[in-house]
């Protein structure tokens, strides 16, 4: 907890995260635009509240309710922290710094003595969690991500190039990172790997596209996994309506040649359709977003093998 200009408490979060080197960069613009600050190596403190199962890299969300200048000294706090003698369990949390499992199970239990409850390692009431973090000791209640997504990753319809399920959710955050009251879309949406991930946020997003096989396989992967039919088959240029984000996955693959007039076409009608946009595409689209009326906010690359994307993050220009 920290204090603003005025003297009043302003909640303060700790996140730590993990992700491969490979996806670090989207990782990190993930992290940015739905914490709003800018991520540590391995963390990052936000006073955003935010559900850690949200994102494919975060691992724990601590909320900082005491701090420390030493470890001995969040330890003597940790007396005030009252579970009306419920059970709990106390959790190191890494952040700034690295610590050897000896060491992160002896800050447990140097802190863990001081807390007024019952120790319960199994099933306890209450998740707690310590960690260094901006050069002090925090200590709160802490909760781990459930990785709902990783379930997604059997889905009855798969296609070799569709997006995997942890670049998807990410994109979907990236797109969306505030859900409430926004309407998304994903206008070549293919099986619904995107669409999948968002409905799974409570995202109100619908799906479009021209290929009927697609559309099949997308209505087979969102009821397998107990979500509503929300795709049409559709050209993204015969799209109408308004739309407050979008998801664009540009065609890329030897059966999904476009040209670059192709090309531009579907970026004006993304333009028409939403304000916002994350285009992903395996082919330099620069010029072609500029001409479309995009500006580039944010980017990042994604790589598997030799094999790049690039996810960019546009608006609309006036």
């Amino acid at each position: 907890m920290n204090s603003s200009a005025d003297g009043r408490s302003v909640p303060s979060f700790v996140y730590s995260f993990a992700c491969h080197e490979d996806e670090k960069e989207l990782c990190m613009l993930e992290l940015r635009t739905l914490l709003g600050v800018r991520p540590q190596d391995g963390w990052a403190e936000s006073p955003l509240e935010l559900d850690p199962s949200r994102s494919p890299f975060i691992r724990h969300r601590l909320e900082v309710r005491l701090q420390a200048a030493s470890l001995d000294e969040l330890a003597e706090r940790a007396k005030t922290l009252d579970l009306n003698g419920d059970t709990f369990k106390l959790l190191y949390v890494e952040a700034e710094g690295k610590a050897s499992y000896d060491e992160r199970r002896a800050i447990e239990r140097r802190i863990g003595q001081h807390v007024r409850g019952k120790a319960d390692m199994k099933q306890p009431r209450h998740l707690l969690g310590a960690a260094y973090a901006g050069g002090r000791w925090v200590l709160g209640p802490c909760r781990r991500s459930e990785a709902v997504w990783l379930a997604h990753n059997s889905k009855p319809r798969q296609y070799s190039t569709a997006l995997s399920t942890r670049v998807a959710r990410a994109a979907v955050n990236i797109a969306v990172p505030d859900p409430a009251g926004i309407r998304a879309v994903d206008p070549c949406c293919g099986i619904g790997t995107v669409l999948v991930e968002a409905l799974s946020m409570g995202i109100d997003i619908v799906g479009r596209d021209l290929n009927p096989l697609a559309v099949r396989g997308a209505r087979e992967n969102l009821a397998h996994f107990g979500y509503p039919d929300v795709v049409k088959i559709s050209d993204i240029r015969d799209l109408d309506g308004a739309y407050d984000a979008l998801l664009l996955d540009m065609p890329y693959n030897l059966c999904s040649v476009i040209s670059t007039e192709e090309q531009l076409e579907m970026l004006r009608s993304a333009r028409r359709l939403s304000p916002r946009a994350v285009v992903i595409s395996a082919e330099p689209v620069d010029a072609a977003l500029e001409r479309a009326g995009f500006a580039v906010k944010d980017r990042c690359v994604v790589r598997k093998g030799s094999f790049e994307r690039q996810i960019i993050v546009c608006e609309r220009l006036r």
